[in-house]
């Protein structure tokens, strides 16, 4: 904004020392005075009501004043530490961006209201939570409730998730409709490990859940087994050696939460080199949705 105020009007040499002078410079002056003064309240108060301050005091709170076209360098933005924590979290977007957890036990999230930007303003949160025991669940908000199928361990039906591996997570949440539904977003992808890894199967061993593919070759007639997966995970079993083609070799998985069977566990027979299965955790049941040679019971 170009200042409106013009000291040149002002003559600084008026009135002349040692001689009469004419009361019209004078008014002159007073009047061109009155007037800057007057741009300069303008201004003034304009500036205050768009900068950073109240008063005479910068507090660094621009109150919803938009910025635009501007160009941007080191920005950062501070965390909100909730240290050990369980049970139920008011998060407070006010607070920070980004807010760190670090679960002692299952913990539930809760959006604190009127804390998030109205209506037709876009506002995010990040959490990152570490989770030190897979038995602890994060729950969401029951707002939370777009692009929440993508979530991998998300009941949609609770909206808890649970955790196939230790480790820390992150999940972005975003609103536009002042808190009215929240968008989620897991934004690390820790939970890879459900699609690229796998492990050899040991004789009497419990396949690992945090890794997609178990598998395994024979000497003798042997056993493992598979517990409760989440919902959505996918598990594969192959057997890729055996002395023969005999039971006298065969692997046997016994699984919890079979698909196959109306309650309880089933199991699964490998016999011969090639034998395979994929299964799937589905509404809380282990189901076969791919089979080569393998016997269900």
């Amino acid at each position: 904004m170009t200042s409106q105020i013009n000291p040149n009007l002002i003559n600084g040499a008026y009135p002349v020392a040692g001689q009469d002078n004419s009361t019209k410079g004078m008014r002159d002056n007073f009047t061109n005075i009155k007037t800057n003064f007057n741009y300069a309240a303008s201004e003034i108060t304009a500036l205050q009501a768009s900068v950073v301050t109240s008063g005479s005091s910068v507090v660094n709170d621009l109150a919803g004043a938009l910025i635009f076209d501007a160009e941007i360098q080191n920005i950062s933005a501070p965390i909100v530490s909730w240290g050990n924590q369980s049970g139920t979290i008011q998060i407070n977007w006010a607070a920070g961006l980004y807010q760190t957890i670090i679960a002692t036990g299952s913990v539930v999230l809760n959006f604190v209201a009127d804390s998030y930007p109205a209506a037709g303003i876009y506002g995010q949160v990040k959490i990152k939570i570490t989770i030190n025991n897979v038995a602890h669940t994060l729950t969401l908000p029951t707002q939370v409730t777009v692009n929440n199928q993508g979530i991998q361990g998300l009941n949609t039906s609770t909206n808890v998730i649970t955790f196939a591996a230790t480790g820390v997570y992150e999940f972005l949440f975003e609103t536009s409709d002042n808190g009215a539904t929240f968008i989620v977003v897991e934004s690390n992808k820790r939970m890879q490990p459900f699609n690229n890894s796998s492990e050899n199967l040991a004789a009497l061993g419990a396949a690992n859940l945090a890794l997609t593919t178990s598998y395994f070759s024979t000497v003798a007639a042997t056993t493992a087994t598979l517990a409760a997966g989440v919902n959505g995970q996918v598990k594969v079993f192959a057997m890729y050696a055996d002395i023969d083609d005999s039971s006298l070799d065969n692997m046997v998985i016994t699984v919890t939460n079979a698909g196959w069977k109306t309650s309880g566990t089933g199991t699964i027979t490998f016999n011969t080199i090639g034998d395979a299965c994929t299964l799937q955790y589905i509404n809380s049941k282990w189901f076969c949705i791919g089979n080569n040679g393998c016997v269900f019971a």
